[in-house]
């Protein structure tokens, strides 16, 4: 039985002027047969997380369509227009490959415009962090670019940027979602364009854009050295192919393929279940290919271009996907030691992470005294940590174990582009000091201690799974496990309420984070578990790490899978 408040929702919209026929049609076919669709349609409204607005295309308070963007953007345009009064207001807006996101983006710029709001609208689709870059180029106040970042195919998003070029955080987002709040209906969204607000982005924010990245590269000499390394380039249906190859071949890249069965924009994905580089199956094609010509390294980006993942041959000649911790860490000891080599540190550097990214990351900035940053899952927090320490620290380069990683300060968002560039430059300067990829990873484990981690997500679709989530995340509080895998819980830290406590004296110390409702349970083996519903998917996401020394590149295999093994059996005590 469809409860009556989700009837009423649904009716709203049949009665507003503003829907479309076809809408209303679809609408009235599901209430004609009370499908559970339209509970799952209408039973709430489509709200920003921690990457904006994100769901499942179609009709509906809780789809992403027309009217949601529409309801959005009026909102944001509110509170742009209450927020500099008396200033000609300017936007940026991009989008990915996804079905209907050019749409969305010209609904978007229409909404805008109406407004009394000018629009800088690419003209054509263009990675999440080259808007990011736009904003601060162009003099925005605000941003947007439509997509659904590595999600699958069915969804679409809405990510909302702030005149810093980073997505929004406290307390604009919530004042955002409070206008939003504030419109009664569809019908208060001014839909009707105003043409003369719209102009295009075209070739100029392209070149400038990539000039910024050239400008991050610190081994010119070993690209030089190494112009021919072999990389296969998979841009799984998206963006990348518009920026990435171009990057590649600026900093002197000769030999790189771009994988043609990916190459084509495509918001079907039709040759992967997932367009997520950190599935297996997303890179296979690129890895087929790069067995093929015997490459060097292989790279792919999802839709957006804001994530990358790689592969390199391991140490027994093999192909093999290095995970998100482990790029991250390569990433910055790259960038901590070349800074080094350059001359470049001077006491005011730091790199930053966020609290579920492997605390390797957080040994290697320690052991080269850089300073290294912990935020909360989501890069709008590292973007703003950056903002935070303008004039006074100096950002070197960061990242998350999801993939995303962050070069320079002139992004505010995680940036595949920049990643690319700089995973290319290290493989040549690794190559220049005889090693592989894969055999720099093992100098830095016997250097700074072998650090593995694993990630369980577990789905709960709809209402019900969203309840499941929270009765999952309401236990761990109130009954936080003494024991894992034989080993004592000694401290717990409740991002919710703000405070570390010692399970063993009681004692509790205020933590010093924005409220988020994660959880981190730390063992007296030095094991951590962290629990941590998503704020854009229906998935409780529970991350595991462990670590121990490596005497020697020699012994990698076993303490390797020591350290695996000792991940299974907690997730076994855990019953997860």
């Amino acid at each position: 039985m469809i409860k009556e408040a989700i009837k009423q929702k649904a009716q709203s919209w049949l009665d507003s002027q503003a829907v479309d026929e076809a809408s209303k049609q679809e609408i009235k076919q599901l209430m004609e047969q009370e499908s559970p669709e339209l509970e799952e349609s209408f039973y709430k409204d489509l709200e920003f997380g921690t990457g904006g607005l994100r769901g499942i295309m179609g009709v509906g308070s809780n789809r992403m369509n027309k009217y949601t963007v529409g309801m959005a953007t009026q909102g944001l345009a509110n509170y742009l227009l209450k927020s500099f009064p008396g200033e000609e207001i300017k936007v940026a807006i991009a989008y990915d490959s996804r079905n209907n996101s050019r749409f969305f983006a010209e609904t978007t710029a229409a909404v805008f415009s109406a407004n009394g709001i000018r629009v800088f609208l690419f003209e054509e689709l263009r990675p999440t962090p080259e808007l990011s870059f736009a904003i601060r180029h162009l003099g925005c106040h605000s941003g947007v670019v439509l997509t659904a970042s590595h999600n699958p195919k069915e969804y679409n998003g809405y990510k909302a940027y702030w005149n810093d070029g980073a997505q929004l955080i406290t307390p604009h987002d919530k004042n955002v979602i409070a206008e939003v709040g504030k419109i009664a209906g569809i019908d208060d969204v001014k839909f009707a364009a105003n043409d003369a607000l719209i102009s295009p982005i075209g070739n100029e924010v392209d070149e400038a854009y990539l000039e910024q990245v050239a400008s991050l590269s610190l081994s010119r000499k070993a690209i030089e050295g190494q112009s021919n390394l072999k990389i296969v380039y998979s841009p799984i249906h998206g963006t990348g192919v518009t920026m990435v190859p171009r990057m590649l071949e600026k900093l002197g890249f000769t030999n790189v393929t771009v994988l043609e069965s990916q190459s084509e924009p495509d918001g079907n994905f039709p040759t992967v279940v997932y367009p997520n580089p950190e599935e297996e199956e997303a890179m296979s094609l690129a890895l087929a290919r790069a067995k093929e010509i015997d490459a060097d390294l292989v790279m792919a980006t999802d839709p957006d271009t804001d994530r990358v993942g790689i592969a390199v041959k391991n140490h027994k000649g093999e192909w093999q996907l290095l995970n998100g911790n482990q790029t991250g860490a390569l990433l910055v000891h790259y960038l901590i030691t070349a800074w080094k080599k350059n001359g470049k540190l001077t006491g005011k550097q730091f790199v930053a992470k966020t609290i579920v990214t492997s605390e390797l990351l957080d040994t290697i900035a320690a052991k080269n005294d850089v300073t290294c940053y912990n935020t909360l899952t989501g890069f709008k927090y590292i973007a703003a940590l950056i903002k935070e320490k303008e004039g006074k620290e100096e950002y070197i380069g960061g990242g998350e174990e999801s993939y995303g990683y962050l070069i320079g300060e002139a992004v505010r968002d995680k940036d595949a582009v920049a990643a690319c560039a700089l995973i290319a430059e290290l493989t040549a300067v690794a190559r220049e000091e005889g090693l592989s990829l894969f055999e720099k990873l093992l100098a830095i484990y016997e250097e700074y201690g072998i650090y593995r981690e694993h990630l369980i997500s577990i789905t709960r679709k709809g209402m019900k799974g969203a309840e499941e989530i929270q009765e999952m995340m309401k236990d761990l509080r109130a009954n936080p496990p003494k024991t894992i895998n034989g080993s004592e819980t000694v401290r717990m830290i409740d991002y919710q309420a703000q405070v570390e406590k010692d399970l063993s004296s009681g004692a509790e110390k205020a933590v010093d984070q924005p409220k988020s409702n994660v959880l981190q349970f730390y063992l007296a083996d030095g094991s951590k578990i962290s629990a941590r519903p998503s704020g854009t998917e229906p998935k409780i996401k529970f991350y595991f790490s462990v670590a121990d020394e490596l005497p020697s590149a020699a012994d990698f295999d076993t303490v390797n899978d020591r350290l695996g093994a000792r991940i299974d059996a907690i997730i076994k005590d855990m019953k997860l």
